[in-house]
């Protein structure tokens, strides 16, 4: 699996969206993309995801061109900062409803369920879920058509510390299975405890790529949240 990423741009005013942004992704990397809000971090992954249109640039993964939009979804699983779920069906229906459009095994809703301590919850309405919960059958949505690819949007915003840790456990347990994954962050200790490899935008540009600890010993992390 490789991801290629050359001139990526997407513009929505003179300061805010991404600049043309070029970068290669090898499979099995865990990689944080830091940056205050409106650096181009969720416009950054709505691109890759295919959620947004560019406005420039191309995205390639394993030579498929992100314009094909059915092999794209099969390759990349997108979970955003708001689960994007219908809150007036059940858990069960939400999952069954995705793996029909994503054309995955019926079987795989049932792993999904079972893997994310979700079966007690399968015929409650997403809309009575708390946050981690709605977290979990977000994940677990994007699992379904077994994408080698997964971005992550703010994956603890709003979560309480137990939640927060079954998040980074969730994360490392994908990881460990070869999945490459792409999250962004405000928080330090997710980008020392977690990435393998750091990307910085500031402004819709990037401004660093490297190791954890490269960024670390930079000044880019001081600057960032003096």
């Amino acid at each position: 699996m490789r991801l290629e990423i050359r001139d990526l741009t997407k513009r929505y005013d003179q300061e805010r969206g991404l600049l043309p942004t070029s970068f290669e992704v090898a499979k099995g990397e865990l990689i944080a993309i830091v940056g205050h809000n409106g650096a181009g971090k969720s416009t950054l992954l709505k691109m890759l995801a295919n959620w947004i249109p560019p406005d420039g640039g191309r995205v390639m993964i394993d030579s498929i061109d992100l314009c094909n939009r059915m092999a794209v979804v099969k390759k990349i699983g997108f979970v955003p900062e708001v689960p994007n779920l219908f809150d007036f069906f059940s858990v069960d229906y939400n999952l069954k409803l995705f793996a029909a459009l994503l054309q995955a095994p019926s079987q795989r809703v049932e792993d999904i369920l079972e893997e994310f301590d979700l079966i007690p919850f399968r015929k409650t309405k997403v809309q009575a879920l708390s946050k981690g919960l709605k977290q979990r059958v977000s994940i677990g949505r994007a699992l379904l058509a077994d994408p080698p690819v997964l971005l992550f949007d703010e994956p603890t915003s709003g979560l309480d510390f137990d939640m927060t840790k079954e998040i980074y456990r969730l994360l490392n347990t994908m990881h460990a299975t070869g999945k490459t994954i792409l999250f962004t962050t405000h928080r330090p200790e997710e980008i020392k405890n977690l990435a393998t490899r750091i990307m910085v935008l500031h402004e819709g540009e990037m401004v660093f790529d490297g190791s954890p600890d490269k960024y670390f010993q930079s000044d880019i992390h001081d600057r960032l949240y003096a």
